[in-house]
């Protein structure tokens, strides 16, 4: 959607038009544009419809331009460019897709049982000095173990420095965990240290390291070796023991040659324990038997597969794989220049990776950065090789785990290039050693590695190119990437890039571009761990940083809003509602903020304490008449959550007068704030604390200025989420309505035994007219005094009063053209009805009543005054018992035998206060006490708004749309259409010099409707007509001579259809309908291209003070309308004495005009050229011009009385400077205007008796049907050029009565509808030289 000066949408919104050939590089590729330059431009709208790019074409320009242009290509004839420049109507997303939140499932991303390493038992049995009986090493061979060489010292010295060093190593990993060293263990050793580690470690995970390099290698039983006390023997320890010791949840590391026949056994015997189980479980049910310990759940890592043996290199350490897991950044480096071969570094030693400057943990250092960008590759080649639920178990759950499976990968690099395959339970897949990765690894390494002499002698360390390159990679994906491509695998790269200042603020910008690829996107990101990053960047205070977070945030909570606890435990909500305040900043950052303020508070009990704490009020009421539509529209949403079910916020609201600072909004041009103004209006009238004067008294006005809103409102959208706010209402007020509900149904019973015609509600002028007799009211009040269960006091029944102000508004919903709507406001009438027709039939007969008046009480008489003003604060008045969600019921309440059976009926309700009791004590009650057991209504119905428009911030923001994209296939799609359309104009143009060559002679096309038609329309492309009889509309192929559908127009009997015509028909055909209830419906899906269903995009109510006269002989002409296709207004009359013109794009009233006359509208057509003037006709003979630029009262501008029979039909040519009007009455004269002069330029003579006239869009000739069985053709000067008559005969033309005719846009085709059933298409290009080529 394009947007004005003001934010607000065009009327020519999500118009598509041909870019310039010299539109700026990034229009092709806009992922070059910064995040926060393509904010500005997706945002700038103010809508709900965001546009993802606004590159400069025609449409942007203002309304008044843009129309400007269009009326002199109109009046020039030049009408191939007006395709791509008329607006498309009813195509936002509102119109679009069903009202309803995101649907698909949230990945489950979060880690599961986070655990921790706090125990770790490092077994070491080297027996140093003793080589095992079943090794034989090498000469020279590998020594060191832990970098520690043991023949350096003594045997007992050196394995306690090997168990130090190790224990250091860890340390570096898990500081916190408790270490205990078992050297050269006895099994009773062993027993001892696991059992007491797992008692002090209860349900958190104990680290198991086993090193057996001085033991033999473990058996096939499931063997490992351990000494006895005195180091003469090697004594086995079975796997089996060492699993009931260590218990559950374990981690084994096995560095020791076959340690993969260790994990086998372990594999086994946990099998075994689960057998055993299902065994005595099976076979001895009635015992209770301890669930086993889920041995299978137990991490692994050995050093080598069952048979291998560990490398004796004595260039690498005796414990590789330790040493690797360890120690990766020194063994990585060692690794790598060993295999240097072609080596272009200077000789690096072994005692230069150790004097390596800097800290593991300072990223500033060279060290630090060798360890960071390890930690980034590893990340990267798990994110990409493993499962996401095993990702997220061994990378994410617990810290040691996740390191050591990251140096693991490293082992499985290193040591297979030594023939050695280590093994991991579960399994890391063995292509994790060939992974692309790792050449940025090793560029990186060679990179350190040639600085490192030179920074070892006091040169600065120039940092690695590393991360920089893989962002840039990581662009270029982003570039061409979509869900359908596998994920980037730089995606774990740019959250460690997180981490960094330096790289920040770039990492932030690309992250926010793929998260806007779509909700698979925020998945990937919350899955591979962005959340705890992006949370600690809260608390930020990096200014640059605001536009990026708050973006990336909406994306989150947009997908998933489960969030919000942690937002809020960590403060960082303070964050958004700072920016929300900063009225410096774009208007777009503070839309975001106000998404997800409200995200965050939604449903949170929490959220909204501090929300309420940080004066979240206050800060969304400074903003609610600011910015564009958008911000104003998720400002109103904020308020409404964080007030809805949370008494404190509402009152803290009523200081501020919240609820009065929204009422501008209810009259808001944008639907979606309309509907945001009144959802926050709703939820505070649905707080369902206990209940005060004041409150109520607020309650009533904020009701009042609700109905308010029906008399103007077109949009589905907003009239649903009335009908829900106005619920709160009713049943806060459940007698009241009642009351009402019962007087108008007797009001229906007086009228019918007064001989009164029964009228609908909605035959008021307003929600607050009522224009019964006098004596109606005294009528009513008479028959309800017999009324045993329903008694009312003289002053019960009043008008203009709140009450019937809503009920009125709920039972013209009820009537609603937009099925949703409708069933919505029944289901809520409904309600009232229901517990009205209880309560008359549960009180006994002859039992009287306390008063049930909705005024009779004093309490009451402040809002049952005569007027319509709302109530003031100074009221009295209380609701009625409240309906409790899970309290006792009226029908249990009367079967316990309660002497209160009043309370069943209006007048207890009326008399004793709604309190949120569970069991009302009765009237002797008296107030102050006890409160009782607090409970919530339960609502009736409810709307997804909230839920949908979130849903924009959940869907791609950043790329053009599909109607933006020049290179989309839905670009190509319409642009095909335009040409179709140009070529279909210029090959049918009607050559006006030759109309005399027309003959009408020709019948195309000849069928049977399946009722009587009333109007007929052609599609301008397609060969097909649309026929609207009393409720169906069918579809007829007129070259074909096939019916291709029928669909229901929705309404019922007696109503039927009294005006139609094709809108978008140069792209997305739609069909307005105009029934003779005052009602307006748009189809789409109508076209015979079309394969789906036919879908009803719109309805509404456009002129229900429409009388219709269904039952007469000679029908009303009902409700006529005419479409201005560039303004998307549509003005609409009848008969009634108030014209009203829509605008479609806003879907809101523009303008009511007096027709001060008798009688009703008969006719009325616009001018194409857009300079505000219609011409309307009427029953008495008149023609009236009226220009809807002035004001209401003065819109008439001109009076043409030439006829003295009804008028049928008036046109006003596009041609904007001849000023002429066509007309025509029923008495067979058609009279030719010019606008200025009261007096007919020309008066045609046809046959009497019209009962339609069309005229030709394009050509200067028009058709006039008559009720005498003809259709006759006549040029604009009067001459007859052809009629179409009945013919008795075997041979003959049928005809009856004619309905409805109608020329093709382009084409001279007629079709003739007739009241016989029949319609009729006639070809007028009997000669080949009347088509202008």
């Amino acid at each position: 959607m394009n947007a004005d000066q003001d934010g607000d949408p065009l009327p020519n919104g999500g118009v598509d038009v041909k870019l310039p050939a010299n539109r700026p590089a990034y229009a092709q590729d806009p992922s070059q544009l910064p995040l926060q330059a393509l904010q500005n431009l997706y945002l700038s709208t103010g809508t709900v419809q965001l546009p993802t790019f606004n590159v400069q074409h025609p449409s942007n320009a203002a309304p008044s331009a843009l129309q400007s242009r269009i009326s002199v290509l109109v009046s020039e004839g030049q009408t191939d460019a007006i395709d791509w420049q008329t607006p498309l109507a009813f195509t936002q997303q509102r119109h679009t897709e069903k009202i309803q939140g995101y649907q698909n499932p949230v990945e489950s991303w979060r880690v599961k049982d986070r655990m921790k390493t706090v125990s770790v038992a490092l077994v070491l049995c080297l027996n140093v000095g003793v080589d095992p009986p079943d090794v034989v090493k090498p000469s020279p061979c590998a020594r060191l173990e832990a970098w520690v060489d043991p023949l350096a010292n003594s045997s007992v010295k050196a394995v306690e420095k090997i168990g130090d060093a190790l224990q250091k190593q860890y340390e570096r990993w898990q500081p916190r965990a408790r270490y205990k060293q078992s050297l050269d263990p006895t099994i009773d050793d062993i027993k001892k240290l696991c059992v007491g580690m797992r008692k002090s470690s209860k349900d958190e995970r104990v680290l198991f390291h086993y090193n057996g390099h001085g033991v033999p290698k473990p058996t096939a039983n499931g063997e490992i070796w351990v000494f006895n006390k005195n180091y003469t023997q090697y004594i086995p320890l079975s796997v089996y023991d060492m699993q009931l010791w260590m218990g559950v949840p374990s981690l084994y590391v096995y560095d020791c040659s076959n340690a993969g026949m260790i994990v086998e056994s372990f594999l086994q015997f946990a099998n075994s324990h689960q057998e055993e189980y299902e065994y005595q479980r099976k076979n001895f049910p009635d015992e209770q038997k301890e669930v086993p310990p889920q041995y299978r759940s137990c991490i692994h890592l050995a050093s080598c597969a069952s048979g291998e043996e560990l490398p004796t290199n004595p260039l690498l350490p005796a414990d590789l794989f330790t040493a690797c897991l360890t120690t990766p950044i020194k063994m990585a480096l060692l690794w790598y220049t060993l295999h240097n071969t072609t080596r272009l570094l200077p000789e690096i030693t072994l005692e230069m990776i150790d004097k390596i400057p800097g800290q593991m943990n300072d990223r500033r250092t060279m060290l630090g950065e060798l360890n960071w960008i390890f930690t980034a590759v590893t990340d990267t080649i798990a994110w990409n090789s493993l499962p996401r639920e095993l990702f997220h178990r061994l990378f994410r759950q617990d810290l040691l785990v996740a390191s050591l499976f990251r140096n693991f990968l490293l082992a499985e690099r290193v040591m297979r290039s030594y023939k050695c395959s280590p093994i991991s339970y579960p399994n890391i897949p063995h292509s994790t050693a060939q992974h692309p990765m790792w050449d940025a690894w090793d560029f990186a390494l060679d990179a350190c590695l040639c600085q490192l002499p030179a920074v070892l002698e006091g040169a600065p360390y120039i940092y690695s190119t590393f991360f920089t390159e893989q962002l840039t990679a990581f662009q270029v994906w982003l570039t061409y990437g979509n869900e359908k491509r596998h994920p980037p695998e730089q995606l774990p790269i740019v959250l460690q890039v997180l981490l960094s200042q330096s790289h920040r603020l770039r990492a932030l910008d690309l992250l926010g571009r793929f998260v806007d690829l779509g909700p698979w996107a925020v998945n990937q990101a919350l899955s591979v761990g962005i959340f705890p990053y992006v949370l600690k960047l809260l608390q930020s205070s990096a200014r640059e940083l605001r536009p990026l977070l708050v973006f990336i945030w909406a994306k989150i909570l947009a997908v998933d809003d489960t969030c919000q606890g942690e937002i809020i435990r960590e403060g960082g909500h303070k964050y958004f509602v700072d920016i929300l305040a900063d009225t410096y900043l774009p208007v777009e950052h503070r839309t975001m903020a106000a998404f997800v303020m409200s995200r965050t508070v939604a449903d949170n009990a929490a959220g909204k304490d501090v929300g309420l704490k940080d004066n979240v009020i206050a800060v969304c009421l400074e903003q609610i008449t600011e910015g564009r539509g958008m911000l104003r529209q998720w400002v109103a949403i904020t308020l409404g959550v964080i007030w809805t079910k949370y008494p404190a916020a509402r009152w803290a609201a009523v200081r501020d007068s919240a609820y009065e600072k929204l009422y501008p909004l209810l009259k808001d041009r944008v639907p979606e704030v309309r509907a945001a103004a009144i959802f926050a209006l709703g939820t505070f009238v649905g707080n369902d604390a206990d209940r005060s004067d004041h409150a109520n008294a607020i309650d009533s006005a904020i009701g009042m200025q609700l109905c308010s809103v029906a008399a103007n409102e077109a949009s589905p959208l907003v009239r649903m989420d009335l009908v829900v706010a106005l619920q709160w209402l009713v049943l806060h007020f459940e007698p009241q309505f009642t009351a009402v509900a019962y007087q108008f149904e007797e009001e229906e019973k007086v009228r019918e035994s007064m001989g009164l015609p029964i009228t609908s509600i909605r035959d008021s002028d307003s929600p607050v007219n009522n224009r019964s007799p006098d004596n109606l009211a005294a009528t009513v009040l008479r028959k309800a005094a017999s009324k045993p269960s329903l008694s009312f006091s003289s002053g019960s029944i009043r008008h203009g009063n709140v009450f019937q102000n809503v009920w009125k508004v709920l039972m013209n919903a009820a009537k609603d053209p937009y099925p949703e709507v409708a069933q919505a406001a029944q289901t809520v009438v409904h309600h009232i009805k229901s517990i009205l027709i209880q309560r008359e039939t549960s009180s006994p007969a002859g039992r009287s009543t306390p008063d049930a008046g909705i005024a009779g009480s004093p309490k009451t008489n402040h809002l049952m005054g005569d007027g319509d003003s709302p109530p003031t604060p100074g009221g009295n008045l209380r609701p009625p018992a409240n309906r409790l969600n899970s309290q006792v019921s009226m029908e249990s309440r009367k079967s316990t035998g309660s002497s209160n059976d009043s309370a069943l009926t209006l007048g207890y309700s009326q008399k004793y206060f709604r309190s949120r009791r569970q069991f009302d004590p009765g009237p002797n009650e008296e107030e102050g006490e006890d409160e009782g057991v607090v409970t919530n209504i339960e609502p009736l119905v409810t709307s997804e708004y909230v839920q949908w428009a979130g849903k924009t911030f959940a869907l791609p923001m950043i790329k053009l749309r599909d109607d933006q994209d020049p290179t989309a296939e839905r670009h190509f799609r319409r642009e095909w259409k335009y040409i179709r359309n140009r070529s279909a104009r210029n090959t049918t143009s009607i050559d006006s010099q030759n109309l005399g060559a027309l003959k009408y002679d020709t019948q195309m096309f000849f069928n049977r409707n399946p009722e009587v038609p009333s109007h007929v329309v052609f599609d301008p492309v397609e060969a097909v007509i649309y026929v609207a009889d009393r409720s169906h509309i069918t579809i007829w192929n007129y070259k074909k001579s096939f019916r291709v559908g029928s669909f229901f127009n929705g309404n019922v009997r007696p109503h039927r259809i009294t005006d139609m015509e094709l809108i978008n028909a140069h792209d997305a055909p739609l069909l307005l309908v105009a029934t003779d209830e005052g009602s307006l419906r748009v189809w789409k899906n109508i076209s015979a291209a079309e394969k789906t269903r036919e879908d009803l995009v719109t309805g509404w109510q456009a002129l229900p003070e429409i009388l219709s006269t269904p039952s007469t002989s000679t029908p009303s002409a009902g409700l006529i309308f005419s479409w201005e296709a560039l303004t998307q207004h549509v003005i609409v009359a009848g008969d009634c004495k108030t014209m009203r013109i829509w605008d479609t794009a806003n879907e809101s009233k523009v303008l009511d005009i007096a027709t001060k006359v008798d009688s009703g509208v008969g006719c009325v057509a616009s001018e194409p050229g857009c300079r505000g003037l219609f011409v309307a006709g009427y029953g008495d003979g008149s023609v009236r011009l009226y220009d809807r630029r002035l004001p209401a009262t003065e819109a008439q501008v001109m009076v043409f009385d030439g006829h003295l029979t009804p008028v049928v039909a008036t046109r006003m040519p596009p041609n904007v400077l001849n000023n002429k009007i066509y007309s025509a009455s029923t008495d067979g004269d058609v009279k030719l205007w010019d606008a200025r002069m009261p007096n007919p330029l020309l008066v045609i003579k046809t046959v009497p008796g019209l009962s339609c006239v069309d005229f030709h869009s394009r050509a200067e000739l028009f058709c006039c049907g008559s009720t005498a069985q003809t259709a006759n053709i006549y040029s604009f000067v009067g001459t007859a050029l052809g009629s179409i008559r009945h013919y008795e005969g075997f041979m003959g033309q049928r005809i009856g009565p004619v309905a409805s005719v109608a020329f093709h846009p382009y084409k001279a085709t007629l079709a003739v509808a007739s009241t016989d059933s029949f319609v009729s298409v006639y070809s007028g290009l009997s000669d080949k030289k009347f088509i202008r080529q």
